[in-house]
């Protein structure tokens, strides 16, 4: 799922690690969304449900496992593949119908620097003022996050952490400017504490989208790619 701060990108080009995911055996959908100019908060969350859900009923004509999903989204496509794993036991945003006919439940998540705890993003350092009315989580939700407190808890991965989530996977600089850290480190700290099987790597100089790491990207994508090998391991028979 793409990333561009859900007011701009689109899902052409398949995402960082297409080409090692075909190597390996993998299907690849990339997910369309209507952005924050289009449709604000829920509507991003709701059409990433309906896509899996779509992909899962047409399972057979696509040659697709029904039962080893896995997403990957980076930035603001971090959050949506975070929303979509931590809602799984939720049924608040299956609003498409095709969400009734086939599962949105994913089983394996890697998230690259998405945020996770909107109102904590300015605890940081930042190029961005996250708390500004023009910030892009404020535009995301339709009015300022500071003042609509009730509505961001409800955009926040971090608020449905539970037991039943499936595996995930976060990638993080630690020195991000437009995400900053701690995102990650919230919600791999909730899905811990939930006791979900929760992995976070920091990315050592890197920046937003890993500029001036120390790891190669190709190392990190096929850090990501060794995760879902290993959490959509099809079950001994």
């Amino acid at each position: 799922i793409h990333g561009g701060g859900w007011k701009s990108g689109s899902k052409a080009g398949g995402g960082p690690g297409l080409f090692q995911l075909l190597r390996r055996g993998y299907a690849v959908a990339s997910v369309e969304y209507r952005l924050s100019g289009e449709a604000i908060f829920p509507a991003a969350v709701e059409d990433c449900k309906a896509a899996v859900s779509f992909l899962r009923l047409n399972a057979l004509k696509y040659n697709l496992d029904p039962e080893r999903f896995g997403a990957w989204g980076a930035s603001a496509g971090g959050h949506l593949v975070s929303m979509l794993g931590t809602t799984n036991d939720v049924n608040d945003f299956n609003t498409h119908p095709v969400t009734q006919k086939a599962s949105p439940k994913v089983q394996a998540v890697c998230n690259w620097y998405g945020p996770s705890d909107f109102l904590r993003m300015n605890d940081f350092p930042s190029k961005i003022d996250h708390d500004s009315g023009n910030s892009p989580e404020s535009l995301f939700i339709g009015g300022s996050i500071q003042q609509n407190p009730k509505k961001v808890q409800r955009a926040n991965p971090a608020t449905y952490a539970s037991s039943g989530d499936p595996p995930f996977l976060h990638l993080h600089g630690d020195k991000d400017q437009l995400v900053p850290w701690n995102q990650s480190e919230i919600l791999h700290e909730a899905l811990k504490s939930a006791g979900v099987e929760t992995t976070l790597y920091k990315v050592v100089d890197g920046g937003h989208g890993f500029g001036g790491a120390r790891d190669k990207r190709e190392d990190l994508i096929e850090k990501t790619v060794d995760f879902f090998d290993t959490a959509l391991e099809p079950a001994s028979p």
